[in-house]
């Protein structure tokens, strides 16, 4: 399916029927990876409808020129849940780069988002990284990009990251990613930790071995979330929606409970 927001048409899938749930995959990839992570963990609660978009620039949703900036990819965002709620209020998850514009989203529409959950978020401020390393396998499963990526290198893993994360690869606009790169950061009035605390009912998750964004700054976010519960996943990095899913989903089960009260 496909929604014009401006002049960006903007792909998703979606699943079910009821309160929308907005999910924003990472960088490099597109819905397809967070649909494998997400949707068993959302479609086991009754009454919601899964929202899977591509970012601009990833997978089947383009990137224009006029989008050169975060700023840019935000606003089609927010044009997007818009059009796909009909302005009813919305959950919002997000991984990595999804999870940083989670934030902003929340942060400049809190009325609408009627919870918040952030798996691996990009943050500014990130500090702490460890380096990589694998915690299950030899090191030598896979190609580099799947053995930075995952630090449980199993064959189950390396089929989910053949089956679900590298054919996105082929589909990212690179031009695009690079142009709208040069302006990646958001401005302050609209930076996830610089902006009015979002009260409502949020979940953080991330992963100790996390060698993209660390977990240090996650933990920073319970200052900006009054209503936020925190999880640090052991024998977890970056992928941890793949390599946790029974935590994934147990965390997002109470989560989604809260949203409901």
């Amino acid at each position: 399916m496909e929604i014009s927001v401006g002049r960006v048409p903007v792909h998703y899938v979606e699943h079910g029927t009821g309160r929308p749930v907005l999910v924003l995959h990472g960088g490099g990839v597109d819905h397809h990876e967070a649909e494998a992570c997400f949707e068993p963990a959302l479609a086991g609660a009754a009454g919601l409808r899964r929202i899977y978009p591509d970012l601009p620039g990833t997978g089947r949703t383009a990137a224009p020129e006029t989008l050169r900036s975060a700023d840019d990819v935000l606003d089609t965002l927010l044009g997007f849940a818009d059009e796909v709620t009909g302005g009813a209020a919305y959950l919002l998850v997000g991984h990595s780069a999804g999870a940083y514009f989670a934030q902003a989203m929340a942060a400049r529409r809190p009325a609408q988002v009627a919870g918040l959950a952030l798996v691996c978020p990009l943050v500014p401020g990130v500090r702490d990284v460890p380096e990589h390393r694998a915690v299950v396998g030899s090191g030598e499963l896979g190609d580099e990009v799947f053995r930075s990526y995952f630090v449980i290198q199993t064959p189950e893993m390396l089929e989910r990251y053949e089956r679900y994360v590298a054919p996105a690869a082929a589909l990212v606009d690179e031009a695009a990613m690079e142009r709208i790169g040069e302006r990646w950061a958001l401005t302050p009035d609209r930076t996830p930790g610089r902006s009015a605390a979002y009260a409502g009912p949020t979940v953080v998750v991330a992963g100790r071995l996390d060698s993209t964004v660390g977990y240090a700054a996650a933990v920073d976010l319970l200052g900006h979330h009054p209503h936020a519960s925190l999880a640090v996943a052991d024998d977890a990095g970056h992928a941890l929606p793949h390599e946790q899913p029974d935590l994934l989903r147990a965390l997002l089960a109470e989560w989604l409970a809260r949203a409901e009260r």
